[in-house]
């Protein structure tokens, strides 16, 4: 049977009682930490473009967030899923490819609300998502092809959104082939300068995939085997893979990708973390920045090859170039003892500072830390003084890691942290509330009443 077919049977039959409790409970935690880094960005701009262009699109079916606008689904899951990536804070999973599943939470959230959906509806379809994203990541590579991640969000987001819209299993293998042919995307988003594109590549590819189970909920079909055909996915774009579904989370094995993501106490790449926990560690150590002679990060292929080979990285003139730059970050951990949203503003990118410091860095890969890739996601910096002294970390899980993972308060203090400046205290605790009981919920319109934002504090 083709691989489209086998995906779509596992979305119909999975139920939200197959679902383990703390399946539940990790969607619950990816729920709360992506509001909370969506909602506080709701003043960037690519935000206030998003909310332009859903004008443009009037509907009452779904909700931006953060507001009382409502627009279609498809540009629902874009506007939201783009607030949601752009301060690079939210999860991650990293296997052959590395990706955000929670791109997909938008358009689970978008197409849970135009069909009425209840918080169970909407915790299963997160679950589903997840599941299938991970497994693409873990069978195939797409970045060493010159392919954008956010093309298994095509797949997973599809799947997510067939199951919330009623597809029968054969809509549903429809909706796949749709989407995966006509929307794939390329890895230049991620190579060079990078743009506002950046954040907005995943939430595009949930856009395509909401529409591609619209159409197929009108009776479009689309070619198949999408994965396994002459010109298809396989043959196109990734390899030959195997990908079997029969091991995907289910209640015989209670083991589900979500309880599997990573997340992130910092807002920068995921796999420059613990260059940063690094970098602060030999911060602690030196007696003045002024005194850094140089610095050596090492890193694995994949940090040296998305963070560190661009000349682009060394010149950032982009929020989204500087927190994809191993030498800009790591200058700015070094400089200011932290990083927060504020590092990669404007003012921080020109610092002369900082990009003075730049000069003196130097990123190369390490075999050694590769060859412990991806189990681990190690980085370290080694800083030479004017004295002569060297002082070196290496740091090989950051907190929010598969060994150190977040606690519900972390989570809770993140999501304070980033909507305090716009939403009340109360207003904060009525969200967290409403989401902790996701489940409980028989549509969503009590949570997202409660998302738009305050700005006059308590």
């Amino acid at each position: 049977m083709p691989l489209a077919d086998d995906l779509s049977s596992y979305a119909v039959s999975l139920r939200h009682s197959d679902l383990s409790a703390a399946a539940i409970h990790t969607v619950k935690q990816r729920l709360v930490d992506s509001i909370g880094c969506g909602l506080g960005a709701f003043d960037a701009l690519p935000a206030r473009n998003g909310r332009a262009f859903a004008a443009a699109h009037p509907s009452t079916a779904a909700t931006v967030l953060g507001t009382t606008q409502t627009t279609t689904p498809d540009v629902a899951a874009f506007v939201n899923g783009t607030m949601i990536r752009y301060f690079d804070f939210n999860d991650g999973y990293i296997g052959k490819e590395v990706g955000h599943p929670s791109d997909n939470i938008a358009a689970c959230l978008a197409v849970a609300e135009s069909q009425k959906a209840s918080g169970e509806d909407l915790v299963l379809a997160i679950v589903l998502a997840y599941e299938i994203q991970c497994a693409f990541q873990d069978a195939a590579a797409l970045h060493t092809r010159g392919w954008d991640h956010v093309n298994y969000v095509l797949v997973s987001s599809v799947v997510a959104a067939g199951r919330l819209m009623g597809l029968s299993q054969r809509q549903l293998t429809e909706a796949i082939n749709i989407a995966v042919n006509g929307h794939i995307a390329l890895r230049q988003v991620r190579a060079g300068s990078l743009s506002q594109w950046k954040g907005c590549s995943a939430p595009n590819a949930a856009r395509n995939a909401v529409v591609a189970a619209q159409l197929a909920r009108h009776g479009f079909t689309g070619p198949s085997p999408i994965f396994e055909g002459e010109m298809g996915f396989m043959n196109q774009i990734t390899g030959v893979f195997s990908l079997d579904v029969g091991e995907f989370g289910n209640r015989d094995n209670q083991s589900y990708a979500v309880s599997r993501t990573l997340t992130k106490m910092l807002p920068t790449n995921g796999e420059m973390q613990t260059a940063v926990w690094a970098a602060l560690a030999v911060r602690d150590r030196i007696p003045d920045t002024e005194e850094i002679a140089s610095v050596q990060v090492d890193t694995t292929r994949v940090g040296y090859a998305f963070l560190g080979k661009d000349p682009d990285k060394w010149r950032p003139t982009t929020r989204e170039t500087a927190d994809h730059s191993l030498p800009y970050t790591v200058a700015r951990a070094l400089l200011d003892g932290e990083i927060t949203t504020a590092s990669y503003s404007d003012e921080a990118i020109a610092d002369p500072v900082a990009l003075d410091l730049m000069k003196r860095i130097s990123v190369r890969e390490d075999p050694a830390l590769t060859a412990i890739f991806p189990e681990y996601i190690p980085n370290r910096v080694t800083v030479t003084l004017t004295s002569g002294e060297v002082v070196t970390e290496e740091v090989r899980d950051a907190p929010g890691g598969a060994r150190v993972t977040m606690t519900d308060q972390q989570f809770e203090e993140k999501f304070h942290g980033l909507l305090r400046p716009l939403v009340s205290d109360s207003r904060r605790e009525d969200i967290l509330s409403l989401i902790w009981n996701v489940e409980q919920l028989a549509d969503l319109s009590p949570l997202l009443t409660a998302m738009t934002l305050d700005t006059t504090k308590e």
